[in-house]
């Protein structure tokens, strides 16, 4: 099922790619990431709009979650009101839990499309459409430059644009914590901050000993993420403009956490007053028997 799902439809679109585009095998990479972009965009896009949403109400959910502890319902209610989902953090984590299954079958699919003894020749017919004409196809040209697309990078100069290229498109998807705001506050924020460094340092690591094809797939992958951390940082500060044209502005931390202490304590204030009870040490005065008023 894996392979019928999965890898035969990416050796398939790269072959139609090689061919369709002169049998450039780094054109046909190319082609293949630009598609496998276009189809996890609209996951991509929610995720990173539901990650500068959460940043930025941030303040308010601490001093929901913080003045509702003890009445879960109630908290859930002030956060349907601001507009916020918990369940938005687990389902913002789709797009990078997809992003594992693509490369491996990516990973498969060139190991097998670059395959140069007949066993792996052998190995590769059976996998092919019968649309696409694959003995004009093999062997497939693996070489570009310095590399052997079959082969890890020998000069460590790919790992290293990996590293790059992931660490700025991290940089830009990864919205700035507010002020005041810490990993405490915000767990899912903190893990974000700490994935800007641990991604590109991963995928730096696996350049070292996959293939370049697989090498070049990860930098132009980076490069549209970049354009796409471009124009959504964009969108948002467009929108943070109109806002504060309107004069909509959000409370920072502490100003949240503030106005929450005092409705708190307005509200204590209020109980306490009208509860009926006395203060300690007063003394209640007792009205006086009017003279002549018979004793029974």
């Amino acid at each position: 099922m894996w392979d019928t799902f999965i890898v035969n439809p990416m050796i398939n679109a790269l072959l139609w790619f090689y061919n369709l585009l002169g049998q450039n095998f780094i054109l046909a990479i190319a082609a293949l990431t630009i598609l496998i972009r276009l189809v996890t965009l609209p996951l991509n896009m929610k995720q990173q709009r539901s990650m500068m949403r959460t940043q930025e109400i941030q303040p308010e959910i601490n001093a929901i979650q913080k003045k509702y502890r003890d009445n879960p319902q109630k908290m859930q209610e002030e956060f349907r009101r601001i507009g916020y989902n918990p369940t938005d953090t687990l389902s913002g984590c789709l797009p990078t839990l997809l992003q594992f299954p693509i490369l491996i079958g990516l990973y498969q699919a060139i190991t097998t499309i670059l395959g140069t003894t007949p066993q792996a020749l052998f190995e590769l017919v059976p996998r092919v459409y019968s649309a696409i004409n694959v003995t004009q196809l093999i062997p497939v040209e693996n070489k570009f430059a310095w590399l052997n697309l079959s082969q890890p990078d020998p000069f460590f100069i790919l790992p290293l644009v990996v590293f790059g290229s992931m660490f700025i498109q991290q940089k830009l998807l990864t919205p700035t914590p507010p002020k005041g705001q810490t990993p405490q506050d915000n767990p899912a924020a903190g893990m974000s901050q700490s994935m800007m460094y641990t991604m590109p340092l991963m995928f730096g690591f696996f350049s070292l000993q996959f293939p370049a094809g697989l090498s070049i797939y990860f930098i132009l992958a980076n490069i549209i993420g970049i354009a796409q951390g471009l124009y959504m940082k964009r969108i948002t500060d467009r929108e943070k403009a109109e806002r504060a044209a309107r004069g909509e502005t959000r409370p920072t931390i502490i100003e949240a956490e503030k106005a929450t202490d005092k409705t708190a304590k307005s509200r204590a204030s209020a109980n306490g007053a009208g509860n009926g009870k006395s203060k300690p040490g007063a003394t209640t005065s007792v009205p006086r028997r009017k003279k002549g008023s018979a004793k029974r």
